[in-house]
């Protein structure tokens, strides 16, 4: 692609009609019928970006879909944004685990995985897909050269690159030197936080500020390299993020944060995942595939959590469907330590919740030790973390 010479089709001011044909000519096509003009990288013109509303005024017959990352702080620098109707945003993330069985050709997995719940002989070989996904990760050019070669060190040469090129492509919004030597450590270090309750100030073991560690956090945000998760601590619908307390930080794929961390090699051992990198890389997950169904609006996966001297609780997922709210624990103990979802269910009166863990399918009836409240008690395999909703 030669992004130089496509960028250059947006420079000349045209009207959206001669520009398209500018580009069926640069292209050499002849469009017929229902034609799609597909705009990749297009944070790379702002030109480009500005023009897309016209499209729909102007060639309303024409469809249009435009990619690219780091959009939001670009249209904000440059002042771009559209009446409302004219453009709809989707979001794009990381293949999910269903995604990963199509793209690797398990077609007979991904049969059974989309089984209400799969049948008890795949859960084996579901898991142990599940688990090399974890490893590989969703990007599609590491999963490509996966697929392509079986190898773990071709995988890391490409998370390498694309650390490197986070880094710079984010880096080149920063107002000043300052602010880019602060995204670079912030971006380096956060895999060593994810899965943390973290604090704005001296992140990282570094002496910023709490207010310029918060900007190059946001900024990060922005970019969907990571995310920040805030507690709730009601129990009643509709649920406000607490922002005075200590967000978790939830990374932007789970193979680029085994490379940043140098974890990959865990993949060979006989751990489980919810004992790997002190279990944060099972929350992970889950939290990377309860993100990918978030297409057309971003919500970041909420928890919940009571701070009181010696009666600390935190429960590590909320899941809401319609009117439902369904607490999620990712676990690998057994039912009696589920000390928080314990207590979320005896203070909330939902009697229905989630363990995620390394185990089969099953369902039981429970009771909470304290109150003796019965509730139902839902297990499912990590591998079934974005399907959820299907089980409430």
């Amino acid at each position: 692609m030669d992004v130089a010479g496509d960028r250059q089709l947006f420079e000349n001011d045209l009207g959206v009609k001669e520009l398209f044909q500018m580009v069926c000519f640069e292209k050499n096509i002849s469009p017929k019928g229902e034609t799609l003009l597909f705009i990749d990288e297009i944070q790379n013109s702002a030109n480009a970006v500005s023009q897309m509303r016209y499209f729909f005024e102007e060639m309303p017959e024409l469809f249009v879909i435009s990619a690219g990352s780091l959009l939001e702080i670009m249209m904000d620098m440059h002042k771009i944004s559209f009446p409302v109707g004219r453009v709809e945003y989707r979001y794009m993330f990381p293949l999910c685990f269903e995604e990963f069985l199509d793209a690797m050709e398990e077609t007979q997995a991904l049969e059974y995985y989309r089984q209400t719940p799969p049948p008890a002989f795949a859960h084996k070989k579901l898991s142990s897909l599940f688990r090399l996904y974890t490893f590989v990760g969703g990007m599609p050019e590491a999963l490509a050269r996966y697929k392509e070669t079986r190898d773990f060190l071709e995988v890391a040469a490409v998370y390498e690159n694309l650390f490197s090129a986070f880094k710079d492509d984010v880096t080149k919004y920063a107002k000043n030197t300052g602010e880019t030597n602060i995204i670079r450590h912030v971006i380096e270090t956060s895999p060593a936080e994810t899965g943390k309750r973290i604090t704005f100030e001296k992140f990282g073991n570094s002496g910023y500020k709490s207010k310029e560690v918060g900007n190059a956090l946001r900024t990060l945000e922005r970019a969907m390299i990571l995310y920040l998760r805030y507690p709730v601590t009601e129990f009643s619908l509709p649920f406000m993020p607490d922002l005075k307390l200590k967000p978790h930080l939830q990374f932007l794929d789970s193979g680029l944060l085994n490379h940043a961390l140098g974890i990959m090699g865990f993949y060979f051992k006989d751990d489980s995942l919810s004992d790997v990198y002190s279990g944060k890389l099972a929350e992970q997950i889950v939290g990377q595939e309860l993100l990918s169904r978030m297409s057309r609006k971003l919500e970041k996966p909420l928890f919940w959590v009571r701070e009181k001297k010696q009666s600390n609780a935190e429960v590590d997922f909320l899941v809401v469907k319609n009117t439902d709210v369904l607490p999620l624990e990712v676990k690998s103990g057994k039912t009696g330590t589920l000390r928080s979802l314990h207590s979320y269910i005896e203070n909330s009166g939902v009697n229905l919740a989630v363990r995620l863990y390394d185990g089969e399918y099953s369902v039981e009836q429970a009771v909470t030790p304290a109150q003796r409240k019965p509730f139902t008690l839902v297990n499912l395999p990590l591998y079934l973390a974005a399907r959820v909703g299907d089980f409430i």
